[in-house]
């Protein structure tokens, strides 16, 4: 029997559904998949779960997000993974593979800046580096754009969470407690801190860490209160100094698969970009929230909570001030990063900007319409990651 136009659409939009990469007819539904390369439960995972909800809110349905965890790509692996379509959509730690973002690195480098804005953004440091970073990259930094185009994917914002401290298995404390300890570090710049003071930065995957802490492969790792229970570290944690070295990691949050991106329409890219800023503001709102609580509960297992040397505190705001000097530099020397100054200096604008801007949020509702009316709707996704 001779299958009508209709029928025939039908069962070709079916067979192409199964590769990653397939584009649907008009009218069929489509389901892209969301690589979160962290365990279930983490708040990584809640936000992307909320990025699907509102997807699919935003297209009535017509495009979907499945969140998929570490089962399917490690944080090592997602970019590569999203690069070569094992999925369409994943949160990229551009610091794993420092090679392949420098410029994108250098500002994420610079987090430990929030530390000298001090009270006014405590407790909000997410907030104001999110909205920070997504607009230097989608304003400023075509080199960011071009390192994500190199790597197939389509930028879409930036999510960070509650400012790090040390999280440890001994009590460190002063410069001298600092000496000679091994430190799990996400980041360069926390490693230049480290080794400031004489210990050794290490870096391993966010899925290593537990069994590097456990098994005494390192001392301390700087990390988020909140990631203590993210990444099961609560009954080896003995000790945690919040106060330093301060900043806040950041992730490219819902990079696109650049052959997705381009195969959507001009409506259901616009809609990517705000499930982005439902994920970011989400997100990080559970991160400051949930601070508060993981601490409260160490405390109750009996971790010690301790407050820095104010002498530390003190040089480590030094370090900060000096290290900004040198990071341009450093980035241009070992990465061929040209405009580092003129990066920096840009970005502290806009830093200052959204310190501001964040002074009075205080739901993921407000933080997102906030991302969303000074950023991503800005955003000409006719021209972006094409």
């Amino acid at each position: 029997m001779k299958l009508t136009q209709g029928i025939l659409s039908a069962v070709v939009g079916t067979a192409i559904c199964g590769s990653l990469l397939a584009v649907p007819t008009s009218v069929d539904a489509r389901e892209l998949r969301y690589a979160i390369g962290q365990p279930p439960g983490a708040i990584a995972v809640k936000a992307g779960d909320a990025y699907a909800e509102k997807l699919a809110e935003l297209t009535d349905g017509k495009l979907t997000a499945k969140v998929h965890t570490m089962a399917l790509l490690s944080m090592a692996e997602t970019s590569d993974g999203v690069r070569d379509g094992m999925a369409h959509i994943g949160m990229v730690l551009t610091q794993y593979t420092p090679g392949n973002y420098p410029h994108t690195n250098f500002i994420a480098d610079s987090s430990m800046i929030l530390t000298l804005a001090g009270d006014k953004v405590r407790g909000k440091e997410a907030f104001a580096f999110n909205g920070a970073v997504s607009e230097f990259v989608f304003t400023k930094c075509p080199e960011c754009n071009e390192e994500f185009k190199a790597q197939n994917q389509v930028y879409t914002g930036a999510g960070a969470g509650s400012a790090y401290g040390l999280v440890c298995t001994t009590p460190v404390t002063s410069a001298e407690d600092l000496a000679g300890k091994r430190l799990r570090v996400g980041s360069a710049a926390w490693g230049r801190w480290a080794r400031h003071y004489g210990a050794s930065p290490v870096t391993m995957s966010g899925n290593e860490m537990h069994e590097a802490l456990s098994q005494g492969v390192v001392d301390c790792i700087v990390l988020s209160a909140t990631e203590i229970r993210n990444f099961g570290l609560t009954e080896t944690v003995t000790d945690i100094t919040m106060t330093i070295p301060g900043g806040v990691f950041t992730a490219s949050n819902g990079n696109v698969n650049a052959n997705v991106w381009g195969s959507l329409s001009e409506e259901h890219r616009k809609a990517l970009l705000r499930a982005t800023t439902t994920a970011v503001a989400t997100g990080s709102m559970l991160y400051h929230k949930e601070e508060s609580e993981v601490l409260e509960e160490q405390k109750q297992r009996g971790t010690k909570l301790h407050e820095a040397d104010p002498a530390l505190v003190e040089s480590t705001h030094r370090f900060i001030e000096q290290d900004l000097q040198q990071i341009a530099q450093e980035y241009k020397n070992n990465f061929g990063v040209e405009r580092g100054q003129e990066m920096l200096e840009d970005f502290r604008v806009l830093l200052d900007k959204w310190i501001d801007l964040v002074q009075d949020v205080s739901t993921p509702e407000e933080l997102a319409d906030l991302y969303w009316n000074e950023i991503q709707s800005k955003v000409d996704v006719t021209r972006h990651g094409l």
